[in-house]
Parts: C-alpha cells; structure tokens; sequence
C-alpha cells in the first residue's frame, strides 16, 4: 500500500466532490421557488428544454457551467450567467444549444451572460457547428446596462454574428419560449427558421406598457406579440408551437432533415479505453501544486489502449510530446512533465519548467502536427521558463518565442486541459485561452494566475509593508504574518479553476474522468470544419 497515493486519492476525490454539489447548486438556477412557479405557467426550465432536446443516452458537454459564480451579489446573483449551454446530439447531429434560463431575473442579460452567448456563438462559427437558440428572455438587465450594451463584444454582437453566421451556412434554428423583447427580438428573427410556442411566448420591439407611454396606444401583449399574431398576421415566425414540447419536437424534425457537412478529415479509428485504470489519476496527482510527479502516468490513463509514442523522448523533457488517440481520434500531446529531469550532458531541469530544449522541441513538434493534420492536447501543468543567467545567454526568450508562434499559427484545431499550475507565460505558451483552443478546461486542481499564491503573496507583501513604514507605521513580525495571510487569502481566492470559469477564462471545471469525453466531442466538432488557412509561422528569431 503507496500511503502517499492514498493521501492524495482522498484529497482528489474530494475535490471532486466538492464540484459535483458546486455544480448541483447551479443547477438549480434562480432557485426552486421559481422552477415550481415556471411548471405552474406550463413552461419547462432551461435544463429540462435541453434535455428533451438532445437525444436521449448520449453524450453531452456543457460551456461555462460555473459562468458568474460568486459574481454580482449585491444584485442576487446569475448562476450560469443566466443561460445554459450545451454541446450535444439532436438526431445524432451534433448541435450546440443555447437556452436562456427564466428562473434567473427572468433570463435578463447581465456581462457574463453577453460574453457566455458570445463563446457559444465562437464554438459555433469556428467548428461550423449547427446552433440552437431556446429564447425566454427580458433583454438587458437595465442596472448594468453600460456594461452589456453599447461595447463591441456586447449585446449587438449577438445579431452582428447570427448573419454572419447565416453567410457562412451555420445552421441556426430559434424557439421562442418565453419573453423576447427589444433589441432581442432580433436574435430569433436573424435565425434560418424561428418557432414561437402559442401563449405563453411573445416577440416586440417595445411592450404594451411602453407603446401606451410611447405612442398612447391600448393593446395587450399577446395581441401585440404573441404567436397568432407573428404566424398569422406579421409572418416573422415561421412555426406556431401549443407548448414547449411540441416546439422541441419541431425542432428536432427540422434538424433530422439536415444533410452531411463537409468534414476536416481528422484520422478516427475504433476506440479503446486506457488500458491502465483511469481512477488512477487520483492517486497520481499530487495535493501540493509543488509536487513531482510523473505526467507520462496521466498521459497512459487518458489515452486509448495507454499507447503513447514519444517525439524526441531523450530531449527537452520537462515536456513531453508525442502521439496517441483518444477515443479512436488521433492527438499530438504537449504535456508538462512534473518530476525532476537529468539531461544526457548531467543537468538536472526541474518540473513544470520551459527551457531551452523543451520549448525547441515544442515547437517543432507542433509544426509537425500542422504537416500531418493532427489535432494538438495541451495539458499543462507548468509554472513558466527558466530564469537565471543561463537560460537568458542561451536564448530562452528567443526560444520560448518560437513556441508561442507555433501555437498562435497553428491551423489545426486546439484543445487544453489544465491540470495542475497554469503560470505567467507557461500559460500562454502551453495555448491558453488568449491562444484559441477550440476548448479550454480546468481539472479541480488547477490554478491559474501569473504566478503561484505564495510567490505573489511575497512580492506584494513587500510592497504592502514599504507603503506602511513610509507611513511611518512599525511592522512587527506579527503584523508582517498578518498581512501576509491577508495576501494570500485573497489571492489563492483568484488563482481557483472556479474564479477562472466564472469569468469564463476557461470552458469548464471537470471531472477528471469525463477528461476524453471532452477531447472526443471537442475534435467531432472540429472536424465540421475543414482547415482552409496553410500552417505559416512567419517570421522566428534562430
């Protein structure tokens, strides 16, 4: 019996724990009160439209699960930012849905909610994946309305992307279940086909209120906006549905008749499981994010039957690159291999850490990636590059360019999933979220920040206390541990997988084991799209 393993399986595992009742709580979106009032008005939630939606026993991921968690208290919260996002099968076609979740300030848009419909919509566009919109919303959340409506990448980019979108062939397909309202109504409208559900969905520029203050005009909202009137009169609907399942059996009868997309041509054999035991995983990984460990044995228990053939296995090993397929896809893996390395000359490298020959290495396995039209899984664990003296005479600027020019001119599709530290410009070399992977994930144990909690804490304590003598006040070692662990607190809090998804920095915090099914679904997706831009990295420092 490993006790270390043990130690660190109970400590993963309640990680994962604590994701699952996080991930509960969300689910519940404004609460139960207003789940059981939304039943009472004959309406499905969110979820449940989804659910009936996507077929049933399949597979299906969801984007930005944790979107606005913990933000906007003082205004009751968004959980989810008020929307819910999936990526599933609709008649076996993979499809992405967007549904507006009413239990949540009546599916008002607060920043996060813009910036989450937006990611769905880049998802959409970059895998030419088909998009479904299951409409129940207010408009603008009127208190923050500066931060959602007048900027480039608010509210109107919504509209500015549905055409677009409908320029590029995306299949877009919109059901109105709820309120649409203002500038919303435009969502719908810009959509290939729109459904409206009779009653209890209504479609206007300005209310029945605002037409009596505008224009002095009597007239009831569904007389003004409902059903009847936009299938039978106005014609800006296309489908009048008698309720929310009649509307989602529409949808999938229209979606069953969608012809086959052009395919990238992804390499996809038969799927085999890891021939190692996955649960493994728990025990591989450390509790301490300052930990050794070996990468290569989460690598053999992600990947099918565990065969993973390195690239340059001898050389550059803080990073390990090679081949390998996950559920019958092919992947080019770059990983950050977290133990202590000897190079063959005798120089110990540590873990976690880019040098000179990692990075080399990095960049041309990328390239050859791009050449052979492999997919590439970044999964990162790193805490930067090497500093010092010789790795600056060597070049490590030079060096680490060149990898962060790879990754930013790759042309095949990019998928991270951040393990453990996700560091300064590690971060971004590894293609983090400024370097568009298709999707971008968070295990529970990841931090993300510009360095590590302790590191940041110490610089800023410095700081914090020279601003104080200049004050003239005494900082007793008492008062200096007490600011410290201010510090800390306070940071550590921004550095959590669960700060990063709420603002949507990442896709989603995950379950370990759900990791393939994410890469799976991820390159299916992808491979609606087939590449149309030559791999050219420009100009390299050498």
């Amino acid at each position: 019996m490993d006790i270390n393993f043990n130690k660190n399986e109970d400590y993963n595992k309640l990680l994962v724990s604590d994701l699952r009742k996080r991930f509960a709580k969300v689910k519940l979106g404004g609460g139960q009160k207003r789940i059981d009032k939304h039943h009472a008005n004959g309406k499905m939630t969110a979820r449940e439209r989804i659910d009936y939606l996507l077929d049933s026993n399949s597979k299906s991921i969801e984007i930005g699960a944790f979107a606005g968690d913990e933000m906007y208290a003082e205004h009751g919260g968004c959980p989810s930012g008020g929307v819910v996002v999936k990526i599933g099968y609709i008649k076996n076609k993979q499809c992405i849905v967007v549904a507006n979740d009413a239990t949540v300030k009546a599916g008002a848009w607060f920043p996060i909610t813009g910036k989450k419909n937006l990611r769905a919509q880049e998802i959409s566009i970059e895998n030419k994946l088909p998009i479904i919109y299951l409409v129940d919303s207010a408009g603008v959340y009127l208190p923050l309305q500066d931060e959602i409506f007048p900027d480039k990448e608010h509210f109107g980019r919504i509209f500015r992307n549905n055409a677009i979108m409908s320029s590029m062939g995306i299949t877009q397909i919109s059901a109105v279940m709820g309120s649409c309202v203002a500038g919303g109504a435009y969502l719908p409208i810009m959509s290939d086909e729109a459904l409206i559900v009779d009653k209890t969905a209504s479609i206007f520029l300005a209310g029945s209120y605002l037409v009596k203050a505008a224009i002095g005009e009597n007239i009831d909202n569904e007389t003004l906006g409902g059903a009847t009137t936009h299938c039978e009169i106005s014609g800006v609907t296309d489908y009048k549905a008698k309720d929310d399942k009649d509307a989602l059996d529409k949808i999938k009868f229209i979606i069953d008749k969608i012809g086959d997309y052009d395919k990238a041509g992804f390499s996809k054999t038969e799927a085999f499981p890891p021939k190692e035991n996955e649960d493994d995983i728990f025990g591989i990984l450390p509790r301490e994010r300052n930990a050794q460990y070996d990468m290569l044995e989460i690598i053999k228990r992600l990947v099918d039957n565990s065969e993973f053939e390195q690239y340059k296995e001898g050389y550059g090993q803080t990073i390990l690159t090679g081949y390998a397929r996950i559920d019958g896809w092919a992947v080019g893996i770059v990983a950050n291999q977290r133990k202590l390395v000897k190079t063959k000359v005798g120089e110990m490298q540590f873990g976690g850490v880019i040098y000179n020959d990692s990075a080399d290495k990095s960049t041309r396995f990328i390239a050859n990636c791009n050449q052979k039209k492999i997919p590439l899984v970044f999964l990162q664990d790193v805490t930067g590059f090497m500093v010092g003296s010789k790795s600056e005479h060597g070049g490590i600027i030079k060096d680490g360019a060149k990898m962060v020019n790879a990754v930013s001119n790759s042309v095949v599709p990019k998928f991270t999933i951040v393990i453990g530290n996700s560091y300064g410009a590690g971060n971004y070399a590894m293609c983090g979220k400024a370097y568009d992977p298709r999707l971008i994930v968070a295990w529970p144990s990841a931090e993300l920040a510009v360095m590590s909690g302790n590191s940041a804490a110490k610089v800023l304590l410095q700081i914090e206390t020279a601003s104080l003598k200049k004050k003239g006040e005494e900082i007793t070692p008492e008062k200096e541990a007490e600011l410290f662990n201010k510090i800390k607190s306070r940071y550590d809090k921004q550095i959590s997988p669960y700060y990063a998804a709420a603002r949507i920095w990442t896709d989603a915090v995950i379950n370990p084991l759900d990791t393939r099914t994410w890469i799976s679904m991820g390159i299916e997706a992808a491979n609606h799209a087939p590449i149309e831009k030559k791999f050219n990295m420009g100009i390299l420092q050498v």
